[in-house]
């Protein structure tokens, strides 16, 4: 039976991104934020909508570049910026309901899965800046 980290991850294995919770979990939230948006006027198409997409794709890309690159600061770096991504769709998640694009409800399910993602990318990080090694 092997042993593994706070997110699933061997401490001896390299490991597909794809294996991550946190990669998972941001999967959901792109999912959830196509649907989300998909309700939205037309109009938005290429503006709120386009925006909160893009920045929703980029916190799994972020991560699987990050991953991808072989080296604990090149993916500690891009799970910063999948942060700074996530951080991003969290203010174009107000600013949606805001505008009255989003239901007070869909925000606040969206904005909670934001939190979710954030916490467990603070997480990631955190664990990154405490090992040595390649990734």
């Amino acid at each position: 039976m092997r042993t593994t980290t706070g997110d699933g991850e061997t401490p001896s294995t390299p490991r597909d991104v794809k294996d991550l919770r946190v990669w998972r979990e941001t999967i959901e939230l792109c999912k959830a934020v196509y649907q989300a948006t998909a309700r939205f006027p037309k109009e938005e198409l290429y503006g709120l909508t386009a925006q909160m997409r893009r920045a929703a794709v980029a916190i799994p890309s972020n991560l699987a570049e990050g991953r991808g690159r072989g080296t604990k600061k090149d993916y500690r770096q891009f799970v910063v910026l999948a942060r700074g991504s996530a951080s991003e769709l969290e203010t174009q998640v107000i600013i949606a309901e805001e505008l009255g694009l989003l239901a007070a409800e869909a925000s606040r399910s969206l904005s909670d899965h934001v939190g979710q993602v954030l916490r467990m990318l603070y997480g990631l990080s955190a664990s990154l800046s405490k090992e040595d090694g390649p990734a």
